[in-house]
């Protein structure tokens, strides 16, 4: 049985994401898939990918991968990946395309007129390169990762959550932004981990040994007795 699902729907390089997690967890069956009864049965699943948010959204649906994703992001160890954070918001305006719901918000493209940092030097635009992660809020997968460490990013799009209780992570490029995620089971990130050395490899290492807490669902207000 796999240990850990990493969702491949044809966009990006997956198996250096697969690797990665090998690496901290040899122990752990880890497989690249594209079938959803793979994902379904999976008790981790990763989702990543690269690209523009339209053509991952149309190959996801062609490969019949939504209600395993959707499923997964509702129920077990969710970890999402550069695109694969984006894709949980409601709506992007790279291509104006509609994306899984899964969270409140926006994804929004880096404003060209902010596009500089405070020495005034323009910056450009997609944001590719190692940049520092203020830790928003405390979470398992931040467990011994340095307050303001470094990781690599490759984007031109932000997710804005309508819910700032989401944001547990926050990047500057002539702007500040989100760029990491968690609500229950879901963590979420913008940058790469895979490719973010020490600090990536501890995230990946946090993840596949977290165990989310569920929410309990709302008690029922007592009755009061009939007058």
């Amino acid at each position: 049985m796999t240990d850990v699902a990493v969702v491949d729907y044809g966009m990006g390089n997956l198996h250096s994401v697969a690797k990665a997690i090998e690496h901290v967890a040899p122990q752990l069956r880890v497989a690249v898939t594209g079938d959803p009864e793979v994902v379904m049965r999976a008790p981790r699943v990763v989702f990543p990918g690269q690209g523009a948010m339209p053509d991952c959204m149309r190959e996801m649906d062609a490969r019949g991968l939504r209600e395993a994703v959707v499923a997964a992001a509702r129920g077990k160890p969710f970890l999402g990946i550069c695109i694969g954070l984006q894709m949980l918001f409601e709506r992007s305006e790279e291509g104006d395309v509609a994306g899984l719901g899964l969270l409140p918000g926006r994804v929004r493209r880096f404003p060209a007129d902010k596009m500089v940092d405070a020495q005034g030097v323009r910056l450009k635009v997609p944001h590719m390169g190692w940049n520092e992660v203020h830790q928003a809020a405390a979470h398992p997968l931040w467990d011994g990762i340095a307050p303001e460490s470094r990781f690599y990013f490759v984007h031109s799009y932000y997710v804005d959550p309508l819910n700032r209780e989401l944001v547990a992570g926050q990047s500057v490029h002539g702007v500040p932004f989100t760029c990491a995620c968690a609500r229950d089971n879901i963590f979420a990130v913008q940058f790469h981990p895979e490719k973010s050395h020490t600090a990536g490899l501890r995230l990946l290492a946090n993840f596949v040994a977290w165990q989310p807490v569920r929410r309990r669902p709302a008690r029922a207000a007592p009755a009061f007795p009939a007058a």
